[in-house]
């Protein structure tokens, strides 16, 4: 069975540094930090008492009051993108064979706030249990993709991917594989999250997962850097529109690039830490690279996982390192979690907008908060630190790792027509 080839034709972002596409990727190329003291409920109590939330997002700029007690943040972030990417992608909703459109969506955690608002009312309340009769779908994590399906009548395959900080890119994995086996002809896929609550910034803290520099948030996501303290909790979404290249070439649509291969393996070594070799994450570079039939020499940066950990930051170096020789030094490597901090689920589909405008404007993002180089770091590799770098981008590699193991690397190239 021939394959057939998938291409990138509508994008849609919300993210800590801008609220759609051009907006985030302006602050991606100066270098702009999305970190602030939380505003969204009291953190005083808490170890970290700072995250990259949202600006200036008010949901009743996108739906009416009733849709915005139905439904919760991440499903109101999936809502959001879905519709900048369907508009940019510029589907004719009355012509397109909508049984042929899909959606596909990543979330790691789905709907914690509505999850702790109802615990907590319980918990305060006199015992009675008066539950929203919206709760249960507000907090299932398939919701989202479930919304968007409805909101444009999309009858093709359609599921929630959950695979901790991976889910978004494992989303867009099986998006891409479903065209090309000609199981659809577009899918709507990406990631949405919402997680700046209690209960996880609690639950991470315990962990020793998160940065603890409240003096100066804005710096504390720095990967890569002597010393990173830990990832920055943020919020946000994106929506990729992937679609079969003759059906986008028959309808004139504009196309941003091809998606070529995917890959997918386990670490199979412990619940929250990666393998210190990073053996799952050179298995999963080594997947796509094969999947794409494309050698290492061909890759030319790589928006790497880097969450700003001590031993997560290592793993992927030495990754890279094993899977890609001596052209590891050739490469453009950046951590755009530096700016918009670590969006979990929805991690992978931001960070694929990354590449996929890396490729498109031929600018390479930095990795901002660079002070001091890691002495256990190779300091000939090409980090990108601190500043945006000019060069064609004609193939980008994303990396996104999960708690639990999971490891997804997904490659972009220009298109060759």
């Amino acid at each position: 069975m021939e394959l057939r080839r998938v291409v990138v034709t509508g994008l849609g972002a919300l993210t800590p540094i801008g609220n759609n596409v051009q907006s985030y990727w302006t602050g991606l190329i100066n270098g702009v930090s999305g970190a602030v003291p939380i505003t969204q409920f009291d953190a005083s109590k808490f170890k970290t008492r700072f995250a990259c939330e949202l600006k200036n997002f008010n949901p009743l700029d996108y739906f009416q009051r009733k849709d915005v007690r139905r439904y919760d943040k991440f499903s109101q972030y999936a809502l959001v993108v879905a519709d900048e990417a369907v508009k940019d992608a510029g589907m004719d909703l009355e012509s397109i064979n909508k049984d042929r459109v899909g959606v596909i969506w990543g979330s790691g955690i789905g709907g914690i706030d509505s999850f702790q608002k109802e615990c907590f009312a319980y918990k305060d309340g006199d015992g009675t249990p008066r539950f929203n009769v919206f709760f249960i779908p507000k907090m299932i994590v398939d919701i989202a993709s479930g919304l968007i399906s409805i909101k444009y009548s999309f009858r093709g395959p359609n599921f929630t991917t959950v695979s901790a900080c991976a889910s978004s890119t494992n989303a867009m994995i099986d998006a891409f594989t479903y065209i090309r086996l000609g199981k659809a002809d577009m899918m709507v896929t990406g990631g949405s999250e919402a997680t700046i609550v209690d209960v996880c910034l609690g639950g991470f803290n315990a962990l020793k997962a998160l940065s603890t520099n409240n003096n100066s948030p804005e710096t504390a996501s720095r990967p890569f850097d002597k010393d990173r303290d830990g990832f920055v909790l943020g919020e946000g979404a994106g929506a990729i529109i992937l679609e079969e290249y003759e059906h986008a070439k028959a309808r004139g649509a504009k196309i941003y690039c091809e998606i070529v291969g995917g890959g997918l393996s386990a670490d199979a070594y412990h619940m929250t830490a990666p393998h210190p070799e990073g053996l799952g994450a050179k298995n999963v570079m080594r997947y796509a690279l094969e999947d794409a039939g494309m050698q290492k020499e061909e890759i030319d940066y790589i928006n790497v996982h880097g969450t700003s950990t001590m031993l997560g930051d290592l793993s992927e170096v030495k990754a890279i390192l094993d899977v890609f020789g001596s052209h590891a030094y050739k490469l453009n490597i950046s951590s755009t979690k530096s700016m918009t901090g670590h969006l979990l689920g929805a991690a992978g589909a931001i960070e694929s907008i990354a590449c996929i405008k890396a490729i498109t404007e031929g600018i390479v993002p930095p990795t901002i908060n660079h002070f001091t180089d890691d002495p256990e770091l190779d300091p000939y590799l090409n980090f990108t630190f601190n500043k945006a770098q000019k060069r064609e981008v004609n193939v980008a590699l994303s990396n996104t790792f999960g708690f639990g193991g999971h490891n997804c690397s997904v490659i972009f190239r220009k298109l060759n027509s």
